[in-house]
């Protein structure tokens, strides 16, 4: 028989107890009044799925009742019957709901009263022979009760829950604690961050710092005095920016799709598509915030030590803020393996690669012309190896060696356009960066033709780019040990140089139009000019590193160095002396657990320029930190 579930299966003790209320003794009852009878509302039959099933599975207990030999039934009749004692049983249980409970009631309320009404004229037509010595004779009223034997039961209850679980399986609405199989694929993360944020300027900051990234994303900044008298774009560098309140939400959605793939989809807040923050700044008369898509990527194992990502992913690398923002994520596609040593367990190898598309050439341009531009895509090419050593229950060692090749991200000088011809672009406009913070050398893009009737008053809208190459040397390493009876301690150690910085050649690539990083001396020539290849970092973290347990504790200090053309200051972290290279300075911070994934942390950060007119920032940060 094919009996579908209800919304929670019956236990298999509860037909066995109702069994069991049949005897082999007869018994007689009280002969009461029977029930009044009872009609099941129109569409009662139909309003759970399956409850004709259910209906004839109980039919066939009921036949199973009623093929018991005539001889064993020897039980006066009781004030109710075995089926509506069973039926009863069921509701109680929950394996049957009220409606559909009460409606088979009523039915066998009824057939229980035509079935005495029918034993009754049986008895009155026997009354006329003698019953045989020894044998009770039947009195009018009288039900015949089976027996039914213990085997029988067992029988009737594993056929029954077994047909049941299998169908309630099939169709995914039995088990009542149960979730369909392709939930248990799926998870959800996610946590927020509410920041109070202080930012301190010395009052002795150069007041003329030039704010290059508005310059690129407008019309661009005529250099000529004659045409121009009004001073280009600035950032602040004196005025303090106190109680800034921000936030940060991440939600991501992942899947495993199979064993060996899985999928993963991130929405995160930002106040701008700046790539190496995802933090809203609050107020703006308390508009809505902005949503993005922070992530989006399918992974693929093709075996148990390889993965294969493709999308906008999390940082393959292992690397440090000092040259990746923590909020920063990938575009393209990543290959990242792991495998320990066999002749060693405790040692591990690992090993990134990733080719990760920066920028794409406009298909268009120029828009104005019919001869278009050839491609010109901008590609980061990163291959990094390293090693895990756990060196005794207490010291662990990691290090590795990167290296990055940022191709296509410098500036080019264009072929001289005459845009007082009414030109709308120069061959080099495309090599302006896409996203910039500040500290990198910047060169002017534009050979500008000068209009041959009036050179002296031709107009010389500018666009600045990239004086530097950029093949990166990183060098990490990290020492997790334990001190002072059982604490953690921590140290992060990173190294970077840039194998393609050039001075002189950058001075002659540009044609002398570098327009930053010089000395405090006023001159803007070639011996005027400061910059350097180098940066680095270390880090001391004492306590858990990542609090997760309420009462876990970290406190942390740390130095960095970054000169100015060390690596692209687009992409580090975005609130050490506000983002970009040229900064030196230190950093203390301390984290605490004040409940399960929950923590509030401080941070002070120091900093000032490496090179260059004189640009102090200290920042005061306090969090408010949830996982989930």
């Amino acid at each position: 028989m094919n009996l579908p579930l209800p919304s929670h299966p019956f236990p298999s003790h509860s037909v066995n107890s109702l069994m069991n209320q049949s005897t082999t003794s007869e018994r007689r009852a009280a002969r009461g009044s029977h029930p009044r009878e009872q009609r099941p509302a129109a569409g009662a039959a139909r309003s759970r799925p399956g409850l004709r099933a259910i209906a004839a599975a109980v039919a066939s207990v009921a036949g199973l009742l009623g093929t018991v030999p005539a001889h064993a039934q020897t039980a006066a009749a009781p004030t109710e019957s075995a089926m509506v004692r069973l039926i009863r049983g069921l509701i109680q249980s929950g394996a049957l709901s009220k409606d559909v409970g009460e409606a088979l009631l009523a039915q066998a309320q009824t057939e229980a009263l035509a079935a005495q009404q029918a034993q009754r004229q049986a008895a009155a037509a026997a009354t006329a022979t003698a019953p045989a010595a020894g044998v009770l004779r039947p009195e009018p009223g009288d039900v015949r009760v089976p027996y039914i034997p213990e085997t029988v039961r067992d029988q009737i209850r594993d056929e029954i829950k077994g047909q049941v679980m299998a169908q309630a399986k099939a169709e995914g609405w039995a088990a009542p604690n149960e979730t369909p199989e392709w939930t248990k694929r799926i998870r959800v993360e996610g946590d927020i961050r509410v920041r109070n944020e202080s930012r301190f300027y010395s009052g002795g900051n150069s007041n003329i710092e030039v704010d290059w990234a508005a310059i690129n994303e407008g019309g661009g900044y005529d250099v000529n005095p004659n045409t121009n008298l009004g001073l280009p774009d600035t950032i602040n560098t004196r005025q303090n920016r106190k109680n800034l309140f921000r936030a940060r939400a991440r939600l991501g959605v992942y899947a495993d799709i199979s064993d060996r793939t899985t999928a993963g989809i991130r929405l995160a807040t930002g106040s701008d598509t700046s790539p190496v923050s995802t933090t809203q700044t609050l107020g703006g008369g308390l508009g809505k915030k902005s949503v993005w898509l922070d992530q989006a990527w399918l992974s693929y194992k093709p075996t148990e030590w390889l993965t294969v990502t493709g999308g906008r992913f999390g940082n393959p690398f292992f690397s440090t803020d000092t040259l990746f923002s923590s909020d920063l994520n990938f575009d393209g596609i990543a290959a990242t393996a792991e495998r320990p040593l066999a002749a060693n367990p405790d040692v591990s190898l690992f090993g990134s690669l990733g080719l990760i598309p920066l920028e794409y050439s406009s298909d268009s341009f120029p828009g104005t012309s019919q001869d278009k531009m050839r491609s010109r895509n901008k590609w980061l090419i990163g291959a990094q190896v390293g090693s895990n050593w756990k060196v005794n229950e207490d010291n662990r060692l990691r290090g590795a060696v990167a290296y990055y090749d940022f191709r296509n991200i410098s500036g080019r000088l264009s072929e001289p356009c005459a845009l007082y011809a009414g030109a709308d672009h120069c061959s080099s406009d495309w090599s302006r960066p896409a996203f910039m913070q500040k500290g990198n050398t910047l060169m002017l893009l534009r050979n500008i033709a000068l209009d041959p009737l009036d050179p002296a008053n031709t107009s010389m809208p500018q666009y600045v780019g990239l004086a530097s190459k950029f093949q990166l040397l990183d060098l990490n390493f990290r020492w997790d040990t334990k001190v002072a009876g059982g604490y953690g301690l921590r140290l992060d150690a990173n190294f970077i140089r840039n194998l393609a910085y050039d001075a002189d050649e950058m001075w002659t690539r540009s044609n002398g139009g570098i327009v930053n990083n010089f000395g405090g001396s006023g001159g803007t020539g070639r011996p005027d000019f400061k910059s350097g290849p180098n940066a680095y970092m270390v880090q001391l973290t004492f306590g858990k590193p990542s609090p997760t347990a309420k009462g876990d504790w970290n406190l942390l200090a740390g130095y960095k160095r970054i000169e100015p053309d060390a690596l692209p200051d687009a992409y580090n972290d975005s609130s050490f002396h506000l983002g970009g290279t040229n900064a030196k300075g230190y950093y203390l911070g301390g984290s605490y657990a004040v409940d399960k994934s929950v923590w509030f942390t401080g941070r002070w950060i120091s900093s000032k320029e490496v090179y260059g007119p004189p640009l102090s920032i200290d920042m005061l940060q306090v969090e408010f930190n949830a996982r989930f």
